[in-house]
């Protein structure tokens, strides 16, 4: 019998619940969390973007973490982010979601300024002491840092990366990123290319959109890599008007709305994410309840 890695399958980026002060609602998001486990997910990805973990101070930082790994069911996994400037920084959130249970981290790169190839690869090595396994991150329109296939080619060789969430919305580095690093894993990064990821060969999804449709999302996942295509594309079709907003600046607000229509606990974001303009709202709001008039979950 094969065990899946922990890094493997539907890990969601998770939506952090704040209360009417913007304090962080720990419990409800202990509860977000079990919801997800429930609703057929793998995993769950605290501090992340759309954890808005820029805007935590360092004690709630840890606290989240501790709350996810607390509310985890047994073999749900727990990935943070450690996204930090500095390398230092990150290993420290390395270290620190290590001793907290969880089973593996996120990791951008150097994004305090345009890092340049060995800058990148020393930020890496850093991470790696933690001993916790390393999802890279490639998000090169928020960091200004292209992990390449080449470049995550060089970072998995030395072993110092198990699998990338990619983000670069090119579905054909994909096949790049096997020839050059046939053992790395491929996490598809955003949701409105999960379907032609997944054909790619991607063996797990960091999304945004199961914080709203756990249910059908992990469905809609579970065919897709299974290469059940013709059972995954309709899904993927009526739910696409909402995957896409994944990739829009506004996709933490816009995730949060769907949340809140689909009788979730989205609410505020903190600053500097303001309130959606009522066009953008009205818009994910009407796609979020003609999703829900279909049955999706």
């Amino acid at each position: 019998m094969t065990t899946r890695k922990t890094w493997h399958g539907v890990h969601v980026a998770a939506a952090l619940p704040f209360g009417d002060d913007l304090s962080v609602d720990y419990d409800a998001f202990a509860e977000h969390v079990r919801f997800l486990a429930a609703g057929g997910c793998d995993g769950v990805v605290p501090n992340g973007s759309l954890g808005e973990y820029q805007t935590l101070t360092a004690d709630e930082r840890a606290r989240v973490v501790r709350t996810a790994v607390e509310a985890s069911p047994e073999g749900f996994g727990v990935m943070p982010g450690v996204g930090a400037y500095g390398a230092l920084e990150a290993r420290r959130w390395a270290d620190e979601a290590a001793e907290a249970g969880a089973h593996s981290v996120l990791l951008l790169p150097p994004n305090a300024y345009r890092a340049d190839r060995s800058a990148v690869v020393a930020h890496y090595r850093e991470v790696a002491k933690a001993g916790l396994p390393v999802v890279a991150y490639n998000n090169p329109f928020d960091t200004k840092v292209d992990l390449t296939p080449d470049l995550l080619a060089e970072l998995w060789h030395e072993g110092l990366i198990v699998a990338v969430k990619e983000f670069s919305g090119d579905v054909r580095r994909a096949y790049e990123i096997r020839e050059q690093a046939p053992g790395l894993d491929l996490l598809a990064g955003a949701d409105d290319v999960l379907l032609e990821l997944a054909v790619a060969g991607a063996t797990g999804w960091i999304a945004g959109y199961p914080n709203a449709f756990p249910t059908s999302t992990s469905e809609l996942y579970r065919l897709a890599v299974a290469g059940d295509v013709a059972g995954a594309l309709p899904i993927y079709r009526d739910l696409h008007p909402l995957l896409r907003w994944d990739s829009r600046t506004e996709f933490v607000q816009s995730i949060k709305l769907s949340m809140d229509v689909a009788g979730r606990k989205g609410g505020a974001c903190r600053p500097p994410r303001l309130p959606l303009p009522p066009d953008v709202a009205a818009r994910i709001a009407a796609d979020t309840k003609a999703v829900l008039a279909k049955g999706y979950q």
